[in-house]
């Protein structure tokens, strides 16, 4: 390993006399500069949070059609920015005759032998891969995509493994989940070095954070807002184009395809390797700390940071309000299927039958999944409630906020949702399915954060009906309203402010800035 160490280390690509060596390398996936949304708020405000530290951001997309333009301004503390896409910017290599010897493709059965059975030493799997798969190496992209040993090796594993008929599918499901390692490879041999890397995820931007944490023998922070595992199983089991072709026969009740159980030990191995590489592990709370050590996270490595806001920024909404609480519920998010919109939606029309002035409001952009957001307007229309449900896209929130009388969160996955404390600090207070740290915000955690009282209403995953009842028993009983405004207002004030979240994550920056490159792994 000390070899492999030094020969990638001298292989990667260092910083010319004018380029500055950033002091935190954060590696993104689909959020910061390119989509709005609460984990770019957070990287936003971690940028802007630390003038004093520069910072180098590394965004990873899915194809350059999928991003518009720049969603945020770049702070000036941002030295670089680079854009990677890896499905979409680059040609593959070009058609030639090719063979893999035997020993590489030994080494490859033997790597996704350890792949599959979830290996115990994810870097050594890492270090291997990326021996083998840098340019140069024994297995670059056109030795996997052309020769027929590589050919053989897929047929082999068909045959063994895959219970869906299609070979097709297979071949092609195998070449999509596996271009990616290219890309990414080129990508840390390539990138400008830094002093701390920074993943915001595990995933494609873990990966890469463990590429570099091995390339350039520096610290590898993880920040994790979600489980990025559990939200790629969410998505992967809605995914429309992942094909089954079996027949109903072929099918055990229950059992999903083959081609979805591959992107799912695919994404689980990417989090194994990423948290094995990571010198601190970071959550925004318990629960998801504790599944990410039951997803092979370090005990030892892992700790929690709850997300923090700028109080002061929100609080003067609180006198800006009229006596009346607005008959308005809010939905503050993307219009994507994880955030449920059409629960939402179906809660509304319960709302206002009973509560005719009432209107529900939708804050935020339909860009991510335009077909999802079309559904949601077509369901609008065929409950009869256009006009009385609206698509406002993307709001400021300073300007939103005292118009609302409660926050509402309908999703099925959720981590420690910022507008639920951007809502708190404006004296909003909320209901929300039983999701992330939901409950925890609503309730509190601690006694003494119990003690403040509840500052909403915890309800079931796609319960409409539940939903409904919490919003308009805020709504309609102004004495609830208060006590839960009051509670959600001192809630926000002692436990979540940015000074506290600054406070942390200055400890951790500081720590791992000074760590000496001898104590890599």
């Amino acid at each position: 390993m000390i070899e492999m160490l030094k020969h990638m280390f001298g292989a990667a690509r260092p910083a010319t006399p004018a380029e500055p060596v950033a002091d935190v390398t954060l590696l993104l996936e689909g959020t910061f500069p390119y989509v709005a949304g609460g984990v770019s708020s957070w990287v936003n405000q971690i940028i802007r949070g630390f003038p004093e530290l520069s910072f180098a951001v590394v965004f990873i997309g899915s194809r350059p059609e999928d991003y518009g333009d720049m969603k945020y301004k770049v702070p000036d503390n941002v030295v670089a920015l680079e854009t990677h896409y890896l499905f979409g910017d680059s040609e593959p290599p070009p058609v030639r005759p090719v063979r893999a010897d035997a020993k590489t493709m030994d080494g490859v059965r033997r790597m996704h032998e350890r792949f599959r059975a979830g290996a115990d030493d994810p870097q050594n799997w890492l270090a291997q891969v990326a021996e083998e798969c840098r340019p140069g190496g024994a297995l670059e992209q056109d030795v996997f995509l052309h020769s027929r040993d590589a050919w053989d090796y897929i047929t082999e594993m068909f045959r063994a493994h895959c219970s869906d008929p299609s070979f097709t599918d297979y071949f092609w499901t195998t070449r999509t989940i596996h271009a990616p390692i290219w890309q990414l490879v080129r990508i840390a041999m390539n990138c400008p070095p830094g002093r701390v890397y920074h993943a915001v995820s595990t995933g494609y931007a873990g990966f890469l954070g463990a590429l570099l944490k091995l390339l350039r023998n520096r610290p590898l922070l993880l920040s994790e807002h979600g489980i990025y595992t559990k939200e790629r199983r969410i998505d992967l089991y809605q995914a429309q184009w992942i094909v089954d072709n079996r027949n109903t026969f072929e099918r055990e009740l229950g059992e999903i395809s083959h081609f979805r159980r591959m992107w799912i030990r695919f994404f689980e191995a990417l989090g194994r390797v990423t948290y094995s590489m990571s010198d601190d592990i970071v959550a925004l709370y318990e629960a998801n700390r504790l599944r990410q050590i039951s997803d092979g996270a370090p005990a030892e490595r892992t700790c929690n940071i709850a997300n923090g806001i700028d109080v002061d920024r929100f609080a003067p909404l609180r006198t800006q309000r009229p006596e009346a609480v607005p008959p308005v519920f809010c939905l503050i998010g993307r219009v994507v299927p994880i955030k449920d919109i059409k629960t939402f939606i179906r809660a509304a029309r319960v709302v206002i039958s009973r509560q005719p002035e009432a209107e529900a409001w939708i804050a935020g952009p339909e860009d991510e999944d335009p077909a999802y957001a079309d559904e949601c307007r077509q369901l609008t229309h065929s409950l009869g409630l256009d006009g009385k449900v609206r698509f406002l896209g993307f709001q400021q929130l300073t300007e939103l906020l005292p118009k609302v009388g409660v926050v509402v969160l309908s999703s099925i996955s959720e981590a420690l949702p910022l507008v639920l404390l951007e809502g708190y600090a404006a004296g909003v207070p909320a209901v929300t399915t039983d999701v992330g740290s939901c409950r925890q915000l609503i309730y509190g955690l601690t006694p003494e954060d119990q003690a403040l009282g509840a500052s909403g209403h915890v309800v079931g995953i796609a319960d409409p009906q539940a939903l409904a009842e919490g919003v308009h028993h805020l709504l309609t009983d102004s004495a609830a309203w208060r006590q839960a405004s009051a509670a959600a207002v001192a809630r926000v004030e002692t436990y979540y402010t940015q000074p506290i979240m600054f406070g942390r994550y200055r400890s951790l920056y500081q720590k791992l800035l000074t760590w000496p490159a001898s104590d890599s792994n």
